[in-house]
């Protein structure tokens, strides 16, 4: 009975790690994008109309935000 309560923690203990590493790379995905979002405006934000710069602001916090979801996702697998 031993043997496949420590096969079943290893699966999990498997399956955790994966979804770290995907959750881990979506948040580094997220941050560059929020990243860029900010270049943007750095770059061009004088061509930019008023509805563009909104519009970006707007996807730059979306990004961060889905960053800040992938790292607690991380976290929360981390405490169990």
């Amino acid at each position: 009975m031993d043997i496949k309560k420590d096969l079943a923690n290893a699966a999990d203990s498997v399956g955790d790690a994966a979804k770290n590493v995907r959750d881990g790379v979506r948040e580094e995905s997220h941050k560059a994008q929020a990243e860029g979002e900010r270049q943007r405006r750095a770059e061009t934000g004088d061509t930019m109309t008023t509805g563009q710069k909104v519009e970006s602001v707007g996807n730059e916090a979306k990004n961060e935000v889905q960053a800040g979801i992938d790292r607690a996702k991380r976290d929360v697998r981390s405490d169990k």
